[in-house]
């Protein structure tokens, strides 16, 4: 499952935002306060809403009215595109999502699943409430029958504030909401934090990497004894990506804490992570995530750069490419033109801040750009150049 477009309309400053075809790998640039962290926070906020409630994640930013565009009226509206698989059929399926507020309560205004039953004709809601009352189609696999036969459930739900796909997403007969629950719930955001990633941790269980890191050998100790295969892949990349490193372990203390050893090729012994470059640590965690043997459909990363050396950069840009490749898609901000110099005008994206508002341009339309870039033009230096149009804050 991937997100093919989304729809933005009065989130944060994002007035009206439409961007098609996302690839699998889109890299976003674009000053600072151009709308590249607003991006990552709808998804953080569709998230944070299905987690808790549509109150809670607008009060975590601030409330309704700091999150509503700046001078607008109206509904907040999100709208994603993907594909799902449904009794053996590939699905177009658009989510629609509206909030708004009265007399300081924020209530959803309307939330629906839909998608063409056929080559013609509207698409079908298969999901459909408004203001915590609407209906579910229970048998969307039918989809030959006439729609007098397709069998509507009612439901209220608890709120009005509450995601239809929350409750009815954990009933396998609503196939779209289900599998829309599950995608969202297995994004993964990264905000990863070294200071939290480096110290040693007592004796527990991990599977994934938490989106600080903080739980990074435990995650190394589980790959080491359950998947064998999956941490000597990790380490062959360790060797391939960072210059020096041979050898990775993650050890249980006597005192029962677990800790991480990096054997370089310069030194006799191994040394813990605590005396491990910024950028050592950082590529481990990342590969950690990418080779996950339970992958995430969703990574959405901010500014790798930050902490790795600039030769790791196309290490990392291609490691994050393969990842897409296997079926997987990924977000990715950036401030560094080294590391856009690995990347192809498909996967580059800028965001500008004009009259207050974002707006999104994509490198891949721009005739002059796929030119430059044809020539042997690296895309970083043509950033750097301003070529992509008003991305540079001066």
């Amino acid at each position: 499952m991937k997100i093919e477009s989304i729809k933005l309309r009065n989130f944060k400053s994002f007035k009206a935002l439409e961007i098609n075809n996302l690839p699998n790998l889109m890299i976003l640039i674009g000053a600072n306060g151009a709308g590249k962290t607003t991006f990552f926070d709808v998804l953080g906020f569709l998230s944070d809403a299905l987690k808790n409630n549509i109150r809670q994640a607008l009060a975590k930013r601030g409330g309704f009215k700091e999150v509503i565009t700046r001078g607008q009226s109206g509904f907040i509206e999100f709208e994603l595109q993907f594909r799902l698989n449904i009794a053996g059929k590939n699905r177009l399926i658009t989510y629609l999502l509206q909030i708004g507020n009265e007399a300081g309560k924020p209530y959803i205004n309307r939330e629906i699943l839909r998608y063409k039953r056929g080559a013609y004709g509207s698409p079908f809601h298969f999901l459909d409430f408004s203001r915590g009352v609407g209906f579910a189609i229970n048998n969307e696999e039918d989809f030959d029958k006439p729609d007098e036969e397709l069998e509507r459930e009612e439901q209220k739900l608890g709120s009005e504030d509450i995601l239809a796909i929350k409750g009815l997403g954990q009933f396998e007969r609503f196939k779209a909401a289900s599998a829309f629950r599950n995608f969202i719930e297995s994004w993964h955001v990264s905000d990863f934090h070294i200071e939290l990633a480096r110290p040693s941790r007592e004796v527990g269980y991990a599977e994934h990497l938490s989106e600080s890191g903080e739980n990074l050998a435990l995650v190394a100790q589980y790959l080491f004894e359950n998947h064998k295969n999956t941490f000597k892949d990790i380490l062959v990349k360790m060797q391939q990506r960072v210059p020096g490193i041979e050898k990775v372990e993650a050890e249980t203390t006597v005192d029962g804490r677990i800790v991480l050893r990096f054997k370089d090729g310069a030194f006799k012994d191994p040394f813990v992570a605590n005396y491990v470059s910024d950028g050592t640590i950082k590529m481990f965690a990342y590969l950690l995530m990418l080779y996950d043997p339970d992958p995430h459909p969703l990574l959405c990363v901010e500014e790798p750069e930050n902490q790795l050396y600039p030769t790791l950069l196309h290490e990392l840009l291609e490691e994050f490419r393969l990842y897409a490749e296997r079926g997987g898609q990924v977000f990715v901000t950036s401030h560094s033109p080294d590391f856009i110099n690995g990347a192809t005008p498909e996967e580059v994206f800028w965001l500008v801040k004009k009259d207050g508002f974002s707006q999104v341009f994509r490198a891949s339309e721009s005739s002059e750009i796929v030119a430059l870039y044809k020539e042997g033009d690296k895309l970083g230096y043509l950033w750097k150049e301003n070529y992509l149009k008003m991305s540079n804050p001066n």
